[in-house]
């Protein structure tokens, strides 16, 4: 079936009919929708809408993670031939998944910016779906985070990082991919007592009442350590999970903007996700992932499995896993 439908099947992101079911379209062909799911603005039905956020103007070093989105999207064309390995499910084929475009947004006028996210992301969750996002720098977490707030109040946030992004910045109006998780702690928008950043490996001198799992500990203490304190943080409280790419070792994930040694391992950053299977997500991101600092494309394949097991996660939620 796989080999007749690849012959045939070709700008599934466009020509698919139906949101459900595995694609066997070439990888090498067609457009690049995300897990070939269709393009469109019609969430009628949509359990989970995938989005792309393509800024990256809030970095304080290298830019380049406005073409995070697309990298991921053609990267996850790798991915949608088979159900997740070992997972026991097909997401893909249990879910109604689409690909619900970028945020649009004039990129000479920043002041702008947040507001056009966050109504972006009203629009999803009022039609009753949740969404996976593709950055596009960290910043653009404060305002999903802030229509995700409003509709089921302060949130347990599960942060992969090697920055805290908890500095001091009490100046609302800055935009700033360092300091967004300090705003949306002060803003009320997360419950730092029911969160957990996991990875961290530079200094903070405030982490606002947010426990931490370095990397090292990742390392020395092994991925059920990590998953019992996520789970016993997170509880079965509405959770949204944020990865920054540069959570994973440079050899790694080296297209990020601010990469630090000694972070995860790829395995360790799978392991950990795909066992988080029970807590209670209803939204997530990947982030920075900046494809003009390696060549490879490793980054963003990268990128399109940390998507592709927070669709798994949501999958589970909605299951009830």
């Amino acid at each position: 079936m796989a080999l007749e439908d690849a012959k045939t099947q070709m700008d599934l992101a466009f020509t698919r009919a139906e949101m459900r079911g595995l694609a066997y379209e070439n990888a090498f062909s067609g457009a690049t929708s995300f897990m070939r799911r269709r393009y469109t603005k019609d969430l009628t039905g949509v359990d989970l809408a995938v989005t792309g956020v393509t800024f990256d103007q809030a970095v304080t070093h290298r830019t380049g993670t406005r073409f995070g989105p697309r990298a991921i999207r053609e990267a996850s064309t790798l991915q949608p031939y088979d159900p997740p390995f070992a997972l026991g499910a097909s997401p893909l084929e249990e879910l109604n998944i689409v690909d619900y475009g970028d945020v649009a947004f004039d990129y000479a006028h920043t002041p702008s910016f947040p507001g056009l996210v966050e109504a972006h992301f009203n629009t999803i969750l009022a039609a009753g779906a949740g969404s996976v996002t593709l950055g596009g720098d960290h910043f653009i977490t404060l305002p999903i985070l802030r229509a995700y707030a409003a509709k089921y109040g302060p949130m347990s946030v599960i942060q992969f990082d090697a920055h805290s992004d908890l500095w001091a910045d009490d100046n609302m109006e800055r935009i700033d991919h360092g300091t967004f998780m300090y705003k949306a702690v002060k803003l009320g928008l997360v419950d730092p007592a029911r969160s957990l950043q996991i990875g961290i490996r530079t200094e903070c001198d405030d982490y606002l009442g947010m426990e931490y799992v370095s990397a090292r500990e990742v390392h020395e203490k092994g991925v059920g350590y990590v998953v019992d304190k996520a789970k016993a943080k997170v509880g079965a409280h509405p959770t949204y999970v944020t990865f920054d790419i540069d959570a994973l070792d440079p050899a790694f994930a080296p297209g990020t903007g601010t990469p630090v040694w000694g972070g995860l391992h790829s395995w360790q950053a799978e392991a950990i996700l795909r066992d988080l299977s029970g807590i209670a997500l209803v939204g997530g991101d990947v982030v920075e992932v900046s494809p003009p600092y390696d060549t490879t494309g490793a980054t963003a394949i990268a990128g399109a499995h940390v998507a592709m097991e927070l669709v798994n996660l949501f999958a589970a939620t909605k299951r009830g896993a």
